[in-house]
Order: C-alpha cells, then structure tokens, then sequence
C-alpha cells in the first residue's frame, strides 16, 4: 500500500479554490514508519536510525514555534486504537487537531522557510496521512 504523505498538485489547487474563510481546524491521522527514511532529507538524517515516531517529534519541535507565531495553535492530540468504520487496512497510529486563523495562514505556514527546512522530518516519519480542513468550533 503507498502512503499520502504529500498533496497532489489537484488536490492543493481544490484545497485553494474551495477555502470555506475563516478559522480552520486541520484533523491531521497519521501512520508512522518503523524506522524514519530521511532519503529524500538526507541534511535532516540524525545519523543513526530513529523511528518514525522519533521523526515526526522532531518535526513537532521545529513546527509548533511557527504555528504558534501565526496565531494558530494544537486543539487536541492523542493514540489512535483501532478503527470501527473504515477500511479494513487503514489503521492510525495518532491523530492532531490542528486551528489555524484560515486557510491562509495555513498556505503561509507551509511555504515558510522555516518549515520548508523542517518538513523532511514529517516526510521522513510517515508512512500514511490524511489532512483534513475542517471548520470545527468549541462546543
């Protein structure tokens, strides 16, 4: 099974054009991969092998300073324990909620040299994603 990992370029310009305004929460499923593959971010690799829980922590560390300067910020977090509904193969090991301002500071976010540095950890930690825009509000 290949992993989604990356948006396709379709995906990215649906994800533009259909910006719903406002505050947005990103509902970020992720699978790790055992062992972290930094092939395509040999600069980032640790120079001994690290999960790819290990990665995508070290990806956490460089990202939240940059979300949290763009006002966005971490709603919830937590393991995932099996699935009820869904593909019988699709199995999660973490979700993150994450608010952003909009749709905007998202784009913003992600084209920053900042993160543009640090994204080959998330690259190097996962083996599966999905990242889903949400307009979820506090009950």
């Amino acid at each position: 099974m290949t992993g989604h990992v990356e948006p396709s370029s379709d995906q990215l310009a649906r994800f533009l054009a259909d910006d719903p305004g406002g505050a947005i929460v990103m509902l970020n499923l992720l699978r790790y991969r055992d062992t972290a593959d930094y092939s395509e971010a040999p600069e980032l690799d640790p120079g001994a092998p690290v999960s790819g829980r290990e990665a995508y922590q070290r990806y956490s560390e460089g990202v939240l300073p940059i979300l949290a300067g763009l006002g966005g910020g971490i709603e919830a977090l937590g393991a995932c324990h099996g699935t009820l509904i869904g593909p019988e193969d699709e199995e999660w090991d973490d979700l993150v909620f994450v608010r952003y301002p909009g749709t905007t500071t998202f784009v913003q976010m992600v084209s920053s040299p900042e993160y543009v540095a640090i994204q080959g950890h998330r690259t190097a930690a996962l083996a599966d994603s999905r990242l889903v825009r949400t307009t979820a509000t506090r009950l």
